[in-house]
């Protein structure tokens, strides 16, 4: 159920990661989907990366981003199945301070109407870590806006109600001010 509380609206800095092995700037739907929905949201794109599905360039990439105090959310997507070369899990979630165990919870909920039981190999999962919320989705670019769409969205509105992720981030003094 949405609602909106009054808040003013908070463009965040947001950062997508796109975790694959063969994708480049040409051909990531998924990425660029995630990019044209941030911004149209009024977000702001803070960068945007293609690592290779390798746990330690994963980490280190999004260490730099969760690092980074202009950086509030971080939204990847690719490499949340089962194959051997699906590392997302493995590689960020020992950098959380805090799980969110319901994204994944609610994304594959939402994604059954779509993908039907095919979304119990969807290892969707999201966490905070130094005040960035990470979410990660799998590299379909329908998942992606599903994920967007149904979910993410909502989350990262501070005007949405009863509640959001913009109050546990680390927003900056301009941020701070918009929110009042």
């Amino acid at each position: 159920m949405s609602g909106h509380g009054g808040k003013q609206f908070i463009p965040l800095n947001i950062a997508v990661l796109t975790v694959s092995d063969t994708r480049t700037e040409e051909n990531d739907t998924s990425g660029q989907a995630l990019v044209e929905r941030l911004t149209q949201a009024g977000h702001n794109l803070a960068d945007k990366a293609i690592v290779i599905d390798d746990v330690y360039q994963l980490r280190a990439q999004v260490s730099k981003w969760i690092a980074d105090d202009s950086i509030q959310a971080i939204i990847s997507t690719g490499g949340t199945g089962f194959t051997i070369r699906d590392n997302t899990p493995e590689a960020l979630i020992p950098l959380f301070d805090k799980a969110v165990e319901g994204f994944g919870e609610v994304f594959r909920h939402v994604s059954l109407a779509e993908i039907g039981t095919s979304t119990i190999q969807s290892r969707a999962f999201g966490g905070i870590a130094n005040k960035t919320v990470v979410l990660c989705v799998p590299g379909s670019t329908n998942a992606c806006k599903t994920a967007w769409d149904k979910v993410i969205k909502e989350q990262l509105d501070n005007s949405h109600r009863p509640c959001n992720f913009v109050p546990h981030l680390n927003l900056t003094a301009a941020q701070c001010e918009t929110r009042g």
